[in-house]
């Protein structure tokens, strides 16, 4: 009985296998037989792409050939047309011969008229053929009869304009910054003279403004318009046409070369200023005690309050003093009375030594700043340097001028108390002279009386 069961089984298990062999090979078929098919669609768009890329490459290569053939045939032409040109070139050099030489100077007399319109006042009224100008200065080719006799009139048209004296009206730039019309002289090709005087005109944006200093003798619209009428009036002229006011604008005034000196101008100034107070104050307290003295040396009796007056006050105090103890009393006096009129003296012999001391300093560090900028900046613009050397410039220049006032206010008032301080002495010696008189008479009568 078990083993009918073990053989049934086996053979229910060998059916089964063969079941699923059978099963997996009609699979694998199916899957070979779409691979196939799915590979021969792929071969056939291969063979398509391919097709399509041969067609695209055989048009390359004939576009390729096209333009090497259209390269050749451009390269042969470039050069026929260089050849051609070279023939022509040589063809125009000597059948133009000198006008070559002749429109270089046309064009040169061109360029030239052209600058001066631009910086000549003429050129506020008198510019009819400028485009005429213009088109010879930019001209590639020999100029036409017509372009000649139109620049020989502009020529002639300056040189008129030279000649006149016209009222004029132009485009002014006001001190606001403000375009405005305005009514101007022009003299020639000298200048434009407006209600200020002269103006500064630019030929290139066609305006004019004024100087920004300008000397006082110079005209005014004003002042030559009688000319406009025939009448002779003199009028300062620039024969430079603006370069002389141009430089006169740069000038510096003497507030602003002071300013250039620094701190150290402002000290010496300082000095100066004081000690000029000084002076003046000492010379006048000088002058008073002389005229006091003069008065005194009137009235000897009734000593006032006055250098001389004290001194006669300490004489009239004690007569019966001994010779030598007056003298050793006057001498105190007239010591005492010295000082006082000494103050002040010896600063400004201080201030006098002192003055050219700063001006050196000033123009040793003036010099080391120009050094600075040449050494940052190079010495190739002088402009640059005009700062440090105007400091060391001015600076001993301010202290020269301060040293030599003060020098000559020092030495005059030294005299004047030298004056007075020797007027009181001989008057301490002429009274010591006369108490010694005095006790010798005395002497003399004592021993007459014994």
């Amino acid at each position: 009985m078990r083993f009918s069961t073990t053989a049934a089984m086996l053979v229910l298990s060998v059916l089964s296998s063969h079941a699923i062999a059978s099963d997996l090979v009609l699979r694998a078929s199916e899957e070979s037989s779409k691979q196939k098919q799915h590979n021969i669609a792929r071969e056939a768009d291969f063979k398509k792409t391919e097709a399509l890329l041969y067609s695209q490459k055989a048009e390359l290569m004939a576009q390729k050939k096209e333009l090497e053939n259209k390269t050749k045939r451009l390269s042969e032409t470039f050069s026929e047309n260089e050849d051609s040109l070279a023939r022509l070139e040589e063809k125009l050099r000597l059948e133009s011969g000198s006008l070559g030489e002749l429109f270089g100077i046309v064009r040169l007399s061109a360029k030239e008229l052209e600058s001066e319109l631009v910086r000549s006042v003429t050129g506020a009224d008198s510019q009819s053929y400028n485009d005429v100008i213009k088109s010879v200065v930019s001209a590639s080719k020999l100029p036409s009869i017509k372009q000649l006799k139109d620049l020989w009139a502009a020529f002639e048209e300056q040189i008129i304009a030279s000649n006149e004296i016209q009222p004029i009206e132009i485009s002014f730039i006001n001190g606001q910054g403000q375009t405005e019309k305005v009514n101007a002289i022009r003299l020639g090709s000298f200048g434009l003279i407006g209600d200020a005087g002269y103006i500064k005109w630019d030929g290139e944006k066609r305006v004019g403004f004024d100087y920004s200093k300008q000397p006082d003798s110079f005209p005014t619209l004003t002042s030559i318009t009688p000319i406009l009428s025939g009448q002779v009036t003199p009028v300062a002229l620039d024969p430079s046409r603006g370069v002389i006011l141009e430089q006169f604008t740069h000038q510096p005034t003497l507030l602003e070369r002071f300013q250039t000196a620094g701190i150290v101008g402002k000290v010496i100034a300082g000095l100066l200023v004081i000690g000029l107070l000084i002076g003046v104050v000492r010379g006048t307290v000088l002058l008073r005690v002389r005229h006091q003295i003069q008065k005194q040396l009137k009235t000897p009796d009734s000593p006032g309050n006055n250098p001389l007056g004290r001194v006669l006050s300490v004489y009239n105090k004690d007569k019966d003093r001994t010779v030598e103890a007056l003298e050793l009393r006057l001498l105190e006096a007239v010591v005492d009375e010295q000082s006082e009129l000494e103050k002040g003296l010896s600063m400004l012999k201080l201030f006098a030594a002192l003055a050219p001391m700063l001006g050196l300093l000033g123009t040793v560090t003036g010099m080391i700043e120009t050094f600075q900028v040449i050494t940052q900046f190079g010495n190739g613009d002088p402009k640059i340097m005009a700062d440090g050397i105007s400091m060391a410039l001015v600076t001993t220049v301010l202290g020269l001028i301060t040293a030599m006032p003060l020098l000559l206010a020092h030495n005059i008032l030294s005299s004047q108390a030298e004056t007075i301080r020797t007027t009181l002495e001989k008057q301490g010696i002429a009274l010591v002279a006369e108490q010694a008189e005095s006790a010798c008479s005395t002497s003399k009568t004592l021993g007459h009386a014994a």
